[in-house]
């Protein structure tokens, strides 16, 4: 088989598996790392999957998933942020951060720097999967709903943060030299220094209102692949394209951009990010996990205990007790950011298989039980009908 029958047959498992879970409500690109993982225990197409041209179409599936959330990113709200959102947001992420750190440093052995940087790529939330859920019981304006949104949204920042800090780690133990440290951080500082400029031109970008859409899409395209090639020799692809993301947002006028932010989606969700996460799967250790049920369990007790104890301490006043639970619940599914992270940090050895395939396996679990879960108890505690 080649490999453009091999990627028929995956999206049409994506397509029909992906309806079925999302009935659970669960997100449809997660079939893609379903395939992956059952690819993982018998792969008839290792001829395929290992080859330049699949992992090339997976780092770029990669690229465009950051892409996307820099897209997705606004800075300017982050400061309307209430004092409850920051202190929240802080607290809970602290919570899972010690307990994660703890556990991964005792149970994996692992050093304190590497077990922290590994428990807040975990600790991040993946608010994308909750928002649906809230639209659907109509609750999205209601104290909860906008709890969720914002300690979601503010979670981006700290996203951002953790992946910079693993990019830096990963970029500095690839450098040899000191003059490839001094080449990789003035690398580095080239593309903050592209996406700060790309904000003060925002003016002059008001031409391209009269610029069809594909014009601006081939543009985009071009900003995308110039940060990749800058991040590149920064060995910091992944942040270059997250920033390329926001260079785009803060340098595009508004009329324009939501047009244009739709068609990316549709090129990244529909195309790329499924190769991506079948990649990801691919990449899991069964044989760790058939001999480590045990540990997945723990991991997934250790984060949903952190995230509910943080939402209940820090929440209780504001929402009450069923709705600072329900705040823990729905906070503690992950999305593509942490999982985007806990890749780079195997691909540059600084995890294990044995580590790597239980927080993925973890991940699994997250998204199949918060949702179901999340809507259940939002009826039976009449949060909403």
């Amino acid at each position: 088989m080649n490999i453009f029958l091999f990627l028929s047959l995956c999206f049409l498992f994506v397509f029909v598996f992906g309806r079925l879970i999302e009935k659970f409500r669960v997100p449809w690109v997660f079939s893609a790392l379903i395939l992956g993982a059952i690819f993982a225990v018998y792969n008839p197409f290792t001829a395929i999957t290992s080859s330049e041209t699949f992992n090339f179409l997976a780092e770029l599936g990669m690229y465009f998933l950051l892409f996307m959330i820099g897209l997705e990113i606004d800075l300017k709200k982050f400061k309307e942020s209430s004092a409850f959102i920051f202190k929240s947001t802080f607290f809970i992420i602290f919570l899972e951060a010690l307990f994660g750190g703890l556990l991964i440093h005792f149970v994996f052995d692992y050093s304190w720097l590497v077990s922290l940087i590994v428990s807040l790529s975990f600790a991040t939330v993946g608010e994308a999967i909750l928002i649906p859920i809230l639209d659907e019981f109509k609750i999205v304006n209601t104290k909860l709903g906008q709890s969720i949104i914002g300690i979601g949204f503010f979670d981006n920042l700290i996203e951002l943060i953790i992946l910079i800090g693993v990019i830096f780690l990963t970029g500095m133990a690839a450098a040899s030299s000191h003059f490839s440290i001094v080449f990789v951080l003035l690398s580095l500082l080239l593309l903050f220094f592209l996406t700060y400029i790309a904000s003060k031109f925002k003016e002059s970008a008001q031409n391209f209102n009269h610029f069809s859409v594909e014009i601006i899409f081939l543009f985009s395209l071009f900003l995308f692949f110039l940060y990749l090639g800058i991040g590149e020799y920064a060995h910091a692809t992944p942040i270059a394209a997250l920033l390329a993301g926001i260079a785009l947002k803060t340098f595009m006028p508004e009329t324009r951009l939501l047009t244009i932010e739709k068609e990316i989606k549709a090129l990244c969700y529909g195309f790329f990010t499924p190769i991506f996460f079948l990649w990801v799967g691919l990449s899991i250790d069964v044989n760790i996990l058939l001999a480590s049920p045990l540990l997945i369990l723990l991991v997934v007790a250790v984060s949903k205990t952190a995230k509910i104890l943080g939402s209940y301490l820090s929440a209780k006043k504001e929402l009450g007790t069923k709705q600072s639970i329900l705040l823990g619940i729905g906070l503690s599914v992950r999305f593509s950011t942490s999982i985007i992270i806990i890749k780079i940090l195997f691909d540059n050895n600084i995890i294990d298989a044995n580590l790597y395939s239980i927080i993925i396996a973890s991940s699994i679990v997250f998204k199949f039980i918060v949702p179901v879960l999340f809507s259940n108890l939002i009826v039976r505690w009449g949060v909403a009908r």
